[in-house]
């Protein structure tokens, strides 16, 4: 049977930080913009915090175990246009990103790694 490849996916240690973060702010959710530097890193907010519309994709609702809802995962249309063919992975690691998402005051910041589909 043909399973299609997840496009987005997380790491152990990033499920860990969404347990952790949920505790705190309840429901959550990502946004992936194009921009440069931190702005390209995924966004973490409590749920429906960061307006979503046309111009937005949902690529994913993550099921985190110990997270009663699924964490979605959003991007920019324009960015998924550049990145249709990737699969991302979330992945965690130590300092502080600027920006609004979440996990600033932890000392660590969302990555996101990609690998081709299909690889």
């Amino acid at each position: 049977m043909y399973e299609e490849t997840p496009r987005v996916e997380l790491t152990p240690a990033a499920a860990d930080l969404l347990r952790r973060l949920h505790e705190v702010h309840g429901p959550l959710m990502f946004h992936q913009s194009g921009g440069c530097c931190d702005g390209s890193a995924p966004m973490c907010y409590p749920a429906g915090e960061f307006r979503t519309g046309g111009s937005d994709v949902l690529l994913a609702e993550l099921e985190v175990e110990g997270v009663g809802e699924a964490v979605t995962f959003w991007m920019s249309r324009s960015q998924f246009e550049v990145w249709s063919h990737t699969r991302l992975i979330v992945d965690v690691v130590e300092g502080r990103g600027s920006g609004f998402s979440l996990e600033a005051p932890e000392g660590v910041r969302f990555l996101i790694r990609s690998r081709l589909l299909g690889s």
